[in-house]
């Protein structure tokens, strides 16, 4: 076990050196470059070098769906009847209505001007996960999309680091959801590499010898929230390496995290 966890401590550091991702930006070789470089500088991960197997680097969704494309230019998008009155009532802008429609699998709720829809990923998710906030210069102009494969973004970004740095660290692609019964937003996991999202705590026992039955630990979702602290909305820090949380490194995909339709009791 990891010396860090063994004393209660997690350690979060952001990456320095990541400008403003656009389309055909190579993400994977920028990042692991910027990592390389900070780890080689002693600067922002001065009290993080040298890397460790059981370091995590959180990337945000946001610039991976910049560097893929996956970006809908809102100037080609026509509205349909539904999407123009539910924005008229709402106070939205009825092409962003209409790009969160075609992208929904299927709307789980459409009231009080809240989208709730199901991906094609399996994310239950506000807006299917359509973002207009911080996606740059054409702010206004432009909305993007979750990232296609976000399992393949992260093996992606996993591998340059092997590559170009050295070692083999766990990647995670996150993105901010909502919470049910809760105010406020936190970030979670929608993509993994190298990490299990989740820790099945069923048949062992408690602090207290108790057999637990029902606890499982949304690992990724846990980093990914931690990493998010040190990131921020507006700080234009879109990566962080996080020690400490003693991942479970296998092959896995973020599929293990969503719970399947005959266990869903809201659905």
């Amino acid at each position: 076990m990891a010396a860090d966890h063994a004393a209660g401590r997690l350690a979060v550091a952001t990456l320095p050196g990541i400008g403003e991702i656009v389309p055909g930006d190579d993400l994977p070789t920028i990042v692991a470059e910027s990592l390389g470089a900070a780890v080689a500088s002693g600067g922002a991960l001065v009290d993080l070098a040298p890397l460790r197997p059981d370091d995590v680097v959180v990337v945000t969704s946001k610039v991976v769906s910049k560097a893929e494309g996956s970006i809908v230019d809102l100037a080609t998008i026509e509205p349909r009847p539904e999407a123009v009155a539910f924005a008229a009532r709402w106070d939205r802008d009825p092409r962003q209505v209409e790009v969160v429609l075609r992208e929904a699998r299927r709307v789980v709720r459409m009231a009080n001007g809240v989208l709730i829809t199901e991906t094609e990923h399996g994310f239950i998710c506000a807006n299917g996960g359509v973002d207009a906030s911080n996606v740059g210069p054409r702010s206004g102009d432009i909305v993007l999309l979750l990232p296609r494969d976000p399992d393949a973004s992260a093996a992606a970004i996993r591998a340059a680091i092997r590559a170009i740095v050295g070692i083999d660290l766990a990647v995670i692609v996150s993105d901010s959801f909502g919470r049910p019964w809760r105010w406020g937003i936190t970030d979670v996991a929608i993509g993994v590499s190298g990490i299990a999202p989740i820790e099945d705590l069923r048949g062992t026992p408690d602090a207290d010898g108790r057999v637990m039955r029902s606890t499982i630990r949304a690992v990724a979702d846990e980093i990914a929230s931690a990493a998010e602290l040190a990131l921020g909305k507006v700080g234009g820090r879109p990566v962080a390496l996080v020690r400490g949380a003693v991942p479970d490194r296998r092959e896995s995909s973020i599929g293990e995290a969503l719970i399947p339709a005959a266990s869903d009791l809201f659905r």
